[in-house]
């Protein structure tokens, strides 16, 4: 358990109860969170806020990952096969929940963000690497507080088919909000940051284990079932000649 969170009060924050969330087929282990930030500045305020949601997370017993996006190409510029593409999308595939934090930049989510998004495929073989995982998502603005890319994040959570919680997080004039060693200052940001990262720990037990079946289709079922109709027939047909 990480305890280094001076600004909890951990008389009112304990992980959640698995007993009271979990699938009855879940194997236990601690749910895995992979948490991508938009900004490739030394000071970048949205790293801060991922690695602040980090300790909070391993406090309610997650494992998680924090994704480096400075030496991940633009998207095209180098085929899928790049280690850095291919870290990123084995590390989506490992994850039960993700955290997605970008500045605003011109009103919304920026390039460095929306490029990591732009090499996760919906498909990958038979593989989704975002499809059925919980989402939180935050944002630091270096102005007044705004909910243009929380908002915008949750667009881009839709389409990846990702379950995106309820609860989000917009942290206003984000530079005067962290210390000088990078650690998020206690207010009300701050505990709303700790809400968003509790509620995502506890739909991501209840839904991991239902995530295939809550996102199954009729739509594909059908598509499915039309397919293997053709494949069957195309067979048929072969053997008669």
């Amino acid at each position: 358990m990480h305890t280094d969170l001076p600004h909890l009060d951990l008389d009112h924050l304990s992980p959640p109860d698995g007993a009271q969330l979990r699938h009855p087929d879940d194997l236990g282990h601690a749910p895995r969170i992979l948490i991508l930030y938009g900004s490739l500045r030394p000071q970048s305020f949205s790293r801060k806020l991922a690695l602040e949601a980090e300790r909070i997370l391993r406090h309610l017993g997650a494992e998680t990952r924090i994704f480096d996006p400075h030496e991940l190409p633009m998207l095209d510029a180098v085929p899928a096969s790049h280690p850095e593409v291919q870290r990123l999308r084995e590390w989506s595939t490992w994850s039960e929940g993700q955290v997605w934090v970008s500045p605003e930049r011109h009103g919304s989510v920026t390039g460095v963000f929306k490029n990591q998004i732009d090499w996760l495929p919906l498909e990958d073989g038979s593989v989704r690497p975002t499809q059925g995982r919980t989402l939180a998502v935050m944002q630091v603005s270096g102005g007044s507080q705004s909910f243009n890319v929380v908002n915008a994040l949750r667009v881009l959570g839709r389409w990846m088919r990702m379950v995106t919680i309820p609860n989000q997080s917009s942290v206003a004039k984000a530079w005067q909000e962290f210390e000088a060693d990078g650690r998020m200052k206690p207010s009300a940001f701050y505990d709303r940051v700790v809400d968003v990262m509790e509620e995502l720990m506890k739909f991501t037990l209840m839904v991991r284990g239902r995530s295939d079946y809550l996102v199954d289709r009729y739509s594909e079922r059908k598509g499915d079932a039309q397919q293997r109709a053709l494949v069957q027939a195309a067979g048929a047909v072969e053997k008669e000649s």
